[in-house]
C-alpha cells in the first residue's frame, strides 16, 4: 500500500512510502482484536478495591451475650457481619486483573487493527515534527494543517520526542506515543493514525 508523505504544515511532498502488506494489508481477525482489547482494558484496572471482613474490623472479641436462653440467635462477637459496624461478608479484596495472551495473538491483533485503518484510509505519513520547545499552539497548527484538528488522532513517533509529547498534553483529542508502545486499543481508539518519520518501519520491524 503506497501513501503520500506530508510535511508538518500539511503540504503534500513529492515523497511516498509503501506500507508492508504483511502488517497493514492482512485480512483482519476480529476475535484476536477482541482478546487483545479485553486484555488491555483489564490491565488498566488497579485492583485495589477492598472491604473489611470480620477479621479486620476493630473491636472486642468477647462474647456479647450468653449462648442460650435469650430467645434470639447466638452471637459470638460484635464484629459479626450481621451487626451494624461489623465486617463485610464476601466483600471485594485486592486482586490482579492481568490476563495472559500469547505473543503471536497480540501481534495478529495489532496487524488486524492497522489493516482496518489502512482500509479506511485513516493513516497519514508525516516526514517529521521538529519542535525546539513545547508549544501547544504550534502543535495544534500542525494538526490543523493536516486537516485533523477536529478528529481524534494518535501521533506515532519513531523515537521519543519530549517537546512534541508535552505540546499535545493540553489537547483532549490528540495523543502522542512511541511506535514501540503502540497497542491494539490505541490504534482503534482514534479516527486518524499519523505516522511520523520512520514510525511505520519500527512498527513493521516489531510485527513482521
Amino acid at each position: 500500500m503506497k501513501l503520500n508523505v506530508y510535511n508538518s504544515s500539511g503540504t503534500k511532498t513529492d515523497k511516498s512510502v509503501t506500507l508492508s502488506k504483511a502488517v497493514f494489508g492482512i485480512e483482519p481477525n476480529d476475535h484476536a482484536i477482541y482478546l487483545d482489547v479485553k486484555r488491555y482494558r483489564a490491565a488498566q484496572r488497579q485492583g485495589t478495591h477492598d472491604t473489611l471482613h470480620r477479621g479486620l474490623v476493630s473491636g472486642s472479641t468477647r462474647k456479647i451475650k450468653k449462648q442460650k436462653g435469650t430467645g434470639t440467635a447466638r452471637a459470638g462477637s460484635i464484629k459479626n457481619p450481621l451487626f451494624r459496624g461489623g465486617g463485610t461478608t464476601f466483600g471485594p479484596e485486592p486482586r490482579d486483573y492481568t490476563q495472559k495472551l500469547n505473543h503471536k495473538v497480540k501481534q495478529l491483533a495489532r496487524r488486524s487493527a492497522l489493516s482496518y485503518k489502512a482500509k479506511e484510509k485513516a493513516i497519514k505519513v508525516v516526514d517529521g515534527m521538529k519542535m525546539d520547545a513545547p508549544k501547544t499552539q504550534a502543535f495544534m497548527g500542525m494538526m490543523k494543517g493536516l486537516e485533523v484538528a477536529d478528529q481524534k488522532t494518535l501521533v506515532v513517533l519513531s523515537s521519543p520526542n519530549n517537546a512534541v509529547y508535552l505540546s499535545s498534553r493540553n489537547s483532549s483529542k490528540h495523543r502522542v506515543m512511541v511506535a514501540s508502545d503502540l497497542s491494539t486499543y490505541d490504534i482503534l481508539d482514534c479516527n486518524t493514525l499519523i505516522l511520523v518519520d520512520d514510525a511505520h518501519k519500527v512498527i513493521e520491524g516489531l510485527l513482521k
